[in-house]
């Protein structure tokens, strides 16, 4: 089992950068695939990236070649680095880990362990 607590949200304008860390606890969290997702008001979660357990990346094309998904050396941190930061960012963030086939790495269900998540505010 895997403890995962996100932080480094904030308030930013836009064009600005902040970095979200997922701190993880418990089983090798390096064995886990790692997903960012995020919530605005009154929509859904989305999915923002992922890291999968062999080190590969994935993002959705709102934020690609925006943000970059990496783990940290000690394996047990997964960084969400958010540059070029625009409005329609702002939300909730969320890491979650999981396991899931590469197919399904943007399908929130497939992630068992979820953190509380981090306020990001973006304003223009």
């Amino acid at each position: 089992q895997v403890q995962v607590a996100e932080s480094g949200g904030g308030l930013v304008q836009a064009g600005d950068s902040l970095r979200l860390s997922c701190a993880a606890s418990g089983s090798t969290f390096s064995n886990y695939n790692c997903g960012w997702f995020r919530q605005a008001p009154g929509k859904e979660r989305e999915f923002v990236a992922a890291i999968r357990w062999t080190s590969d990346t994935h993002y959705a094309d709102s934020v690609k070649g925006r943000f970059t998904v990496s783990r940290g050396n000690n394996r047990n941190t997964v960084y969400l680095q958010m540059d070029r930061l625009k409005p329609e960012d702002t939300a909730v963030y969320f890491c979650a880990a999981g396991r899931a086939v590469l197919s399904a790495i943007r399908d929130p269900n497939m992630y068992y362990y979820w953190g509380q998540g981090t306020q990001v505010t973006v304003s223009s």
